[in-house]
């Protein structure tokens, strides 16, 4: 009996159902199929379990009786029916297309608000119910009333100038509104139309362009990268050869964040950042946990233009915005500028909100650059809740869309609330319970705005708040206040919560900055004369760090952010606030080498990984052929003659009965052997600029190598 019994279930899951309802009563005048319209739940009675099913009859333009159904466990909608047929008070309805012939055969109860009978399937008979019931749209909207009184007075008291709304139910919007303003100075309203930025919600955008190429069979997402951009490279080289698309976009790569790779960085490319990656240090190993990698998403996002020879921005735009009807959305806070309806960013710094900067992060798109409204993100929840298909168009397979949603790396995290769930990561959204209830959601922040796109499936509900302000919890406590009105559930006072704690938070936050300063040891000071600590420094996966020396006081540079320092203590500088506070409190501590010169600086650019240490670059002239030239020449030493020489902007030593070696430049005017690095190399010159000879630096000791005088014929040659 079981084996049958999961068969039938099995049945059900690849239907789709539609239910068409009761005939008028005897007696009655009214027409039957104008008496059954309307929506209807219940359940068919299985062995040991009911399988919820939703139904909805409706009257034809042509007055013909049609039917759906949908059964929201195994995520079947709209099912059609075929058969319907009423008289006097029984009724029969059939599923069309499944396999096994079924049918509902039942009889209108209680004035025709009930209906009851036998669902027929492969020879087994199960019994069902259903009660005809408020339309869910409506019954949506009446839970949502007063909602407005609770965001006004949540804004005000978490100090969030503005927030956009929209809430979802299958393919219709309920509710969508704009709240508070979208520019405090010109007092402007928020609007469903507000362009705003939905930062890392960007990523599930990236995830569903490619799952379009992989319907088409262009790309896989269990075959290595390397299979699709043969010169890619990790800094682990079993990784490089077997991380999959699949690894980039759920988060268990092994690579930490290292977001300060490409945050504010406008001269590199999406291409040499993939490139990067081949210099940074993993934490663990693929698969082994999740670690949320926006660098990734950039490779993932780098891989759809490779597959289809267009910029990220062209693919999503012809893949999802075009189809999805998002107009007005776009890739750039440049372009939301352009538009008549944009929010402002702001930040909640010193108990007061603040205007802050646009942050531009363009060349990360495909991992958080979207902007869009309310409005527009209507859509795209629409396609998710209605397995890949918008309107007429079915954009992605129902079991591609479904694989988008599965849960692939499990997160090892406490829930912060006994409502919650464990999380685990899709590709590109987070799954977790709410309640008992299934929720597929991701957040976005990005500096000066917060927002949130998230899902009940089984519910068919979805929700978008997109919020003008930095860092703000509002979207997901509205999201858990939202839900709790639509489901019906004991109400739990969210927002009220987060209020009260935030004063709490404030002060812990102060306490803990006061504290920063026990850290620090008293009484010390540089090694160097502060002059000797600016340069140009190199990592080969971060890039450039400039330390500048500006009226005695140092203060570095990276990514275009400029960072006044303070000593702190022995050979550790601070970071003091500057016009972007992103290095704010930012600890740097300088190395010197062997011979007392300052080569390095580190930081803890990336928290989990081992502190990113920059080498300080020569001077530029020392790869300038023409200053390389004046070296050229012959040294002699005892009997011993060396001779320098310059191939195209590199010097050459030959020493007699050795190989040439090439002079590499390093800090304090030197060189070294590339072939032997403990041998220093430096040039001696006189008061008038002339090179007069070089001292040799080895283990051994100091040797000086006097210059050789150049013929007359040769000067005369120069």
């Amino acid at each position: 009996m079981k084996r049958k019994t999961l068969a039938i279930i099995t049945v059900i899951t690849l239907a789709f159902l539609a239910v068409s309802q009761a005939s008028a009563l005897p007696g009655q005048q009214e027409d039957p199929g104008q008496k059954i319209s309307g929506h209807w739940e219940g359940a068919i009675e299985l062995p040991g379990m009911k399988l919820e099913i939703q139904v909805d009859f409706r009257l034809s333009a042509e007055k013909k009786l049609e039917g759906v159904i949908s059964i929201p466990v195994q995520k079947a909608k709209d099912l059609p029916l075929e058969n319907i047929k009423i008289e006097g008070n029984e009724i029969s309805f059939a599923i069309s297309g499944v396999p096994g012939n079924p049918i509902f055969k039942g009889r209108l109860e209680e004035g025709g608000q009930k209906m009851a009978g036998n669902f027929n399937q492969s020879g087994q008979s199960f019994p069902f119910n259903l009660n005809k019931g408020e339309n869910p749209v409506a019954r949506a909207r009446k839970a949502l009333e007063g909602i407005d009184e609770v965001i006004n007075k949540a804004l005000t008291e978490l100090k969030v100038p503005g927030l956009a709304l929209a809430v979802i139910k299958d393919k219709e919007i309920i509710l969508i509104k704009g709240y508070g303003l979208r520019d405090l100075e010109n007092k402007l309203p928020m609007t469903p139309d507000t362009l705003l930025a939905i930062g890392s919600a960007s990523k599930a955008f990236t995830t569903f362009a490619l799952a379009r190429l992989m319907d088409e069979g262009k790309m896989s997402w269990d075959r290595p990268v390397r299979t699709y951009i043969p010169w890619f490279k990790l800094s682990d080289p079993l990784i490089t050869e077997r991380i999959t698309p699949r690894d980039l976009v759920t988060h268990r790569s092994g690579l930490p964040r290292h977001d300060l790779v490409w945050y504010n960085n406008y001269d590199i490319s999406r291409e040499e950042i993939v490139r990067r990656l081949a210099h940074l240090q993993f934490t663990a190993d693929l698969r082994e946990k999740f670690q949320y990698n926006n660098l990734m998403y950039l490779t993932a996002g780098y891989l759809l233009e490779v597959l289809t020879g267009k910029t990220w921005e062209q693919a999503i735009k012809q893949l999802v915005f075009d189809p999805l009807q998002m107009i007005r959305s776009n890739f750039s806070v440049l372009d939301s500028q352009k538009d008549q309806d944009f929010a402002q960013p702001y930040a909640y710094r010193n108990k007061k909100i603040e205007k802050i900067p646009f942050r531009i992060i363009t060349n990360m798109g495909p991992a958080g650059s979207i902007n869009s409204s309310v409005r527009e993100m209507s859509n795209w929840v629409m396609v998710h809740l209605n397995d890949g298909k918008f309107g007429e168009a079915q954009l992605l397979n129902r079991a591609t869309m479904e694989d988008l949603h599965l849960p692939y790396t499990p997160i090892a995290q406490t829930p912060t609330t006994i409502h919650l769930s464990t999380s685990s990561y899709a590709l590109g959204w987070f799954i977790d319970h709410y309640r008992g209830h299934q929720r597929i959601h991701h957040g976005g922040n990005i500096d000066g705005f917060s927002a949130l796109v998230s899902m009940l499936p089984r519910e068919g509900f979805g929700f978008v708040v997109l919020t003008n302000r930095n860092a703000t919890g509002l979207p997901e406590l509205l999201v858990r206040t939202l839900t709790d009105k639509l489901l019906g559930l004991e109400p739990v006072d969210w927002i009220g919560e987060a209020v009260r704690n935030q004063a709490k938070g404030e002060e812990v936050a102060a306490q803990a900055e006061q504290k920063a300063q026990t850290r620090r040891i008293k009484g010390t000071r540089p090694a160097q004369a502060v002059e000797e600590y600016a340069g140009t420094y190199f990592h080969p996966g971060y890039g450039e760090l400039k330390v500048v020396l500006r009226d005695k006081k140092l203060s570095f540079i990276y990514n275009g952010i400029s960072t006044p320092l303070e000593h702190w203590h022995f050979e550790t500088f601070n970071g003091l606030r500057g016009d972007d506070p992103t290095f704010e409190n930012m600890k740097l501590t300088f190395e010197t080498d062997v011979n007392g010169l300052v080569a390095a600086v580190a930081g803890t650019f990336e928290p989990t990984a081992d502190p990113i240490v920059f080498r300080k670059k020569p001077d530029e002239k020392f790869y300038d052929p023409a200053f390389l030239k004046k070296f050229t020449g012959k040294y002699s030493l005892m009997e011993q003659v060396i001779s320098v020489d310059l191939k195209g902007e590199v010097l050459t030593m030959t020493v007699p009965g050795q190989p040439v070696y090439e002079l590499v430049p390093v800090p304090g005017d030197e060189f070294t052997l590339k072939q032997i690095s403990v041998v220093r190399i430096k040039f001696i010159v006189d008061q008038k600029g002339e090179v007069i000879g070089l001292e040799a630096s080895q283990p051994g000791g100091v040797f000086e190598y006097k210059r050789l005088s150049e013929s007359p014929e040769k000067k005369l040659a120069k």
